[in-house]
């Protein structure tokens, strides 16, 4: 086309004698006449494709190609077919140009967009290489220059087929001869901007722009795109606009303009009123840009995302349709499945949604919406398993952070599903939790980087989900789960009005952690809130927050309020069965056992077959069980087990704990007698491994097998039975070792003071008194508060034991400490008495037994004093005439009689201490006077040594004074010596320095005023230099290196010969001094 000419109309001449003008801006859209002309005139090539072309630039394609198809016939039927090259590859473009308005696919399923029997744009594409091939084996038949048209035309197919490297090689061969071929630098230019090569690409877009402003399609849509790309969003959108002004009917920067404007009105920062401004602004563009171009894959994908928002799912999903036939980038295919899979979905299409999501997953496995659209359809299915597995697929994808996909991947490890073990249930709802947590630590690091935007508010500020955090964090830590119900609140109360479920929520928090004031205060408010809800609402509500508030009243102590909440909230639900049971237990904290127990009946006929008040009351039973009187319990448990529920799991333990009393409180020795207690053991044991069977996590059921293990109670029972006595011992320890690990592992579990007691009780057993010591402590201390007095006993009895291996009064001091705690907690118990005195008893003849320089007078006094009040007490026991005691009256009676006999030596043992310790305070005192006597006799040998040292740094500083006055006076004399030779001295010229042959007269002479100068510099800073400045001013420009200079007494010289000099240190001075006076 290079010989084509310029003008608007061709001239045809026909028989050499007509001459037939076609005008080109008046061509007839049917080209069946201009056929003729072109026949009959046996025209040139270049009218045939000149002719083809303005057909094709009126988009006229079918008449352009017909021109061209006819073209091809007439040359090849007149054998001018080495003409034809120019002709083939406008063929070639046509097919190309019909390939940009062909689709990419055509859907088999379209529903709104049937396309079926439109040609692909593959097979397009096809033909156009077809003709570039026939083409270039054209023109390499002719050996003609081919120009630069089959270059340009292979270079767009190319790049139309994706092979860029290709593409850009056909360009720069190209630009190689025309620098500045406007075609090909914007297929170099579209080849860099594919690459992401954008710097290179605005650069060519730019040059395209200078060489031709009026250029189609416009630069400024690449140079726009370029600078988007690179973050330049401003100039981007100049570019874009000032391209629609020149061409205001060009589709692209409308469609570019109305993105923009969409995602401006997203934007933080700006009011409602721009935000809807920009939007509707953004959708008029789109919507003029898909009018403009409806084949266009990206207008009717932004045009589809509207018809979305407005509702119009027909006109949507005809969009989104077309947007998967004609996107021409994956992205953008991608997003097109994924609107028509979202207004399906919207309609209710679950199958045909799930397709195309799925489909739009094949193309892009990592895109987050895919992923979170086909898990929502298999959800819908039921397929929760499905619906995980593909969000886990996402989130294992590197670098891969999807906030959205972790809530709802982490709302589905904690739902519950069908047919999962209660193991696996738990390992789930950890990986919940962890989910949950990394998502909410990613929106707060967001967050801080750039400010919260409306994506994470949308996904903060969901109260289902924290109430789910809560649920699943709820027996793991109170602290999660608080703060979780906070947040929900919050967000709760930032609506208007807070949720009351969410305030009882917290409230009951707050109890479980002790805070029973807060608790008090959100059931309150809960409770007010909730009356403000309607009737139906208001009721099903504050029936469980009433409840709540009784029981805080009841743990504060205020039972008149907690007996008024439970009566107010009978009066309306009579069968509500805890309220009747909560009353039941404060009349058992009230010693009213009888009317306890009627209430607990009463329950038990209306609920016979509530497992839980069947457990509370077996409790009941057993915490009034006496040794052997156990029928009632015994029958009740097995009663529940038989009738209700046979794998109830407190039943079982309850009867287990049956069976372990039987056998413990037994007292036959005889033999049949220890087989009955034994089978009891046995059975309990049974009882226990079955509850465990049922739940493995049955700490309790745990707990009953550590005990009897630790006492042996499936073996002889430590001598019990016939057994090995030598291996007693070692069998006995490795049965604690065992409870041990089980408590330890129940500890873990249980929130209960006795397991410490237990771990307490191996230890004991085991003589490691400290760790005992620390066990009861904590169970003491953390549980019982210090008011159990069975545990202060075990304390006490630790203490003791240690004392006695250990013999420290300090160790026996604590036992005594905890007795006496424990009397007073229940000053009726003779027990905790007895131990007193038999503790004070033994305190004295402990230190009766430690040597005096062991013990003090004030602790063996003290000890004295407690021995004697340990006498009152053995003879108020001895003397105690009462039935039942827990004691022995005679052994009693023994104690008092020993402590009289050990009594009678305490005198002595004072009178031995005294004397001991009067010895050690003389012996101490005489030591402090002798350290004081020699610490004087230093001091003195220290101020008599610093008076010698000042006495003689004070006649060196005299010494040097003395020195420095002589050597200013020597100083002076030389100073007017010097000023009388250097009068009577004639001057003269300077010599010429000779080398000397060897010795000390290779060294240049010096003038002996240097060493005087250096001299008297030396004796300090307070003196001033010997000579004056206007001798300064006559000394030699090179100054020298100052020597050190002696002159001997025999150092006499001529006085116009050479002196020889003599080096030596500073410190001499008197003979230099003696030479020049």
């Amino acid at each position: 086309m290079d010989d084509i000419t310029s003008g608007r109309s061709v001239d045809i001449e026909l028989g050499g004698q007509e001459v037939i003008s076609i005008d080109l801006d008046n061509l007839d859209p049917n080209p069946e006449d201009v056929l003729d002309l072109l026949k009959e005139g046996q025209c040139k090539i270049w009218v045939w494709t000149k002719l083809a072309g303005e057909y094709w630039r009126r988009g006229h394609l079918d008449a352009a190609e017909r021109i061209a198809q006819t073209a091809i016939e007439t040359m090849q039927y007149t054998g001018a077919s080495t003409a034809l090259p120019p002709v083939y590859a406008l063929l070639a473009n046509i097919q190309m140009a019909r390939a940009r308005r062909a689709p990419k696919l055509i859907l088999p399923d379209a529903q709104q967009d049937s396309l079926q029997g439109e040609k692909l744009k593959e097979e397009y594409y096809r033909d156009a290489v077809q003709y570039l091939n026939t083409s270039n084996k054209l023109v390499t038949e002719s050996g003609e220059n081919p120009g630069t048209l089959p270059f340009l035309t292979r270079g767009i197919q190319l790049l139309a087929s994706r092979s860029l490297d290709d593409a850009l090689r056909a360009f720069e061969g190209v630009l190689a001869e025309k620098p500045t071929n406007l075609v090909a630098l914007l297929g170099k230019g579209r080849v860099f901007y594919t690459k992401r090569q954008y710097k290179e690409a605005l650069r060519v877009f730019q040059d395209v722009l200078r060489y031709s402003p009026d250029c189609k399609p416009d630069p400024r849509i690449g140079i726009g795109l370029c600078l988007w790309a690179m973050d330049h969003k401003a100039k981007a959108k100049a570019a874009w606009q000032r391209s629609l002004e020149v061409n205001p009917g060009e589709w692209s920067a409308q469609l570019l303009l109305g993105l923009e404007s969409i995602n401006a009105s997203k934007a933080e920062g700006i009011s409602e009123e721009a935000k809807s401004q920009a939007f509707v602004a953004g959708a008029k563009m789109v919507e003029r840009a898909f009018q403009a171009n409806q084949r266009n894959g990206s207008a009717a994908n932004a045009l589809c995302e509207l018809f979305i928002r407005k509702g119009q799912h027909s006109r949507a999903l005809k969009l989104a349709e077309r947007t998967i036939q004609f996107a021409d980038t994956l992205t953008l295919l991608t997003e097109g499945y994924i609107r028509a899979g979202r207004v399906s979905h919207s309609q209710g299409a679950n199958q045909h949604s799930l397709r195309c999501y799925s489909a739009a997953l094949e193309g892009q496995p990592k895109n987050t919406i895919a992923a979170i659209g086909m898990a929502q359809m298999q959800m819908q299915n039921d397929e929760m398993a499905a619906a995980i597995h593909t969000l886990d697929t996402l989130m294992q994808v590197p670098n891969q952070r999807s906030t959205e996909a972790t809530v709802m991947l982490a709302s589905l490890r904690a739902y519950p599903r069908p047919g999962i073990s209660g193991s696996d249930l738990a390992q789930e709802k950890k990986r919940a939790r962890e989910l949950y947590d990394r998502a909410l630590k990613g929106l707060e690091i967001d967050d801080a980087r750039h400010g919260p935007s409306k994506a994470s508010r949308n996904i903060t500020d969901d109260i289902d989900m924290h109430i789910e955090i809560a649920r699943l964090w709820q027996g793991e830590s109170i602290d999660r789960v608080s703060k979780a119900f906070k947040d929900a609140l919050r967000i709760s109360e930032a609506t208007g009005e807070a949720d009351p479920r969410l305030v009882n929520n917290l409230g009951g928090l707050e109890h479980l952690e002790g805070r029973l004031s807060e608790a008090r205060v959100l059931y309150e408010s809960a409770l007010t809130k909730a009356s403000q809800l309607p009737s139906n609402v208001s009721e099903t509500m504050s029936t469980s927050m009433l409840y709540n508030l009784a029981r805080v009243y009841e743990d504060q102590g205020d039972v008149n309020l907690a007996k008024e909440a439970y009566d107010k909230l009978l009066s309306r639900h009579p069968e509500y069965i805890d309220a009747k049971v909560r009353q039941a237990q404060m009349l058992i904290d009230l010693n009213k056992v009888n009317e306890a127990h009627d209430i607990l009946k009463q329950c038990l006929v209306s609920h016979p077959g509530n497992l839980n008040l069947r457990a509370l009351y077996a409790h009941f039973l057993m915490q009034n069980v006496r040794i052997n009187d156990y029928k009632t319990f015994r029958e009740f448990v097995f009663n529940t087990l038989k009738d209700h529920d046979k794998y109830d799991v407190y039943s079982l333990c309850a009867a287990a704990w049956l069976h372990y009393f039987q056998a413990r409180e037994s007292r036959e020795t005889s033999p049949k007698g220890i087989e009955d207690r034994k089978k009891n053991f046995q059975k309990s044991a049974e009882l226990y491994d079955k509850a465990l069977q049922l739940d493995p996590l049955c700490a309790y059921a745990a707990q009953g097998l550590a005990i009897i293990t630790a006492e042996d109670a499936l073996g002889t029972m430590y001598g019990a039975l016939p057994g090995t006595a030598g291996d007693e011992a070692q069998k006995r320890n490795q049965n604690i070792r065992e409870a041990l690990d089980i408590f330890a592992k129940v500890r873990e579990s249980i929130n209960d003071g006795c397991v410490y007691v237990n771990m307490g009780h191996c230890y004991y057993s085991r003589d490691e008194f400290d760790r005992a010591i620390e066990s009861y402590e904590t169970a003491s201390q953390r549980f019982y508060h210090g008011q159990n007095a069975g545990l202060l006993m075990c304390l006490c009895r630790s203490w003791y034991s240690k004392a006695i291996k250990d013999q420290s009064l300090t160790a026996m001091t604590s036992a005594l400490r905890y007795a006496e705690q424990s009397y007073h907690i229940q000053p009726s118990d003779k027990v905790a008495l007895y131990n007193i005195a038999m503790i004070q008893q033994k305190s004295a003849e402990m230190l009766f037994s430690i040597p005096p320089p062991k013990r003090t007078l004030r602790d063996l006094q003290r000890v004295v004093d407690q021995a004697t009040h340990a006498q009152k007490l053995f003879a108020s026991l001895a003397n105690d005439k009462s039935h039942g005691l827990p004691y022995n009256r005679d052994i009693a009676d023994q104690r008092r009689k020993y402590g009289d006999i050990m009594l009678r030596k305490a005198d002595e043992h004072l009178v031995a201490q005294r004397q001991y310790e009067a010895e050690q305070l003389a012996r101490i005192e005489a030591g402090r006077r002798k350290r004081e006597d020699e610490k004087r006799r230093h001091e003195e040998e220290e101020r008599v040594r610093m008076e010698e040292l000042k006495r003689e740094s004070e006649k060196l500083a005299e010494e040097r004074r003395i020195a420095r006055e002589q050597a200013m006076e020597w100083t002076r004399e030389v100073r007017m010596e010097s000023d009388e030779e250097r009068e009577r001295r004639p001057k003269k010229p300077k010599k010429v320095k000779h080398e000397a042959p060897s010795g000390d007269e290779s060294e240049p002479k010096k003038k002996r005023r240097g060493k005087l100068r250096r001299a008297g510099s030396d004796q300090g800073d307070e003196e001033q230099p010997v000579f004056s400045d206007e001798e300064e001013l006559e000394k030699p420009a090179k100054k020298r290196p100052v020597k050190k200079r002696v002159v001997r007494d025999d150092d006499e010289e001529d006085a116009n010969g050479p002196r020889k000099k003599q080096f030596k240190s500073k410190e001499v001075l008197s003979d230099t001094d003696e030479e020049m006076s």
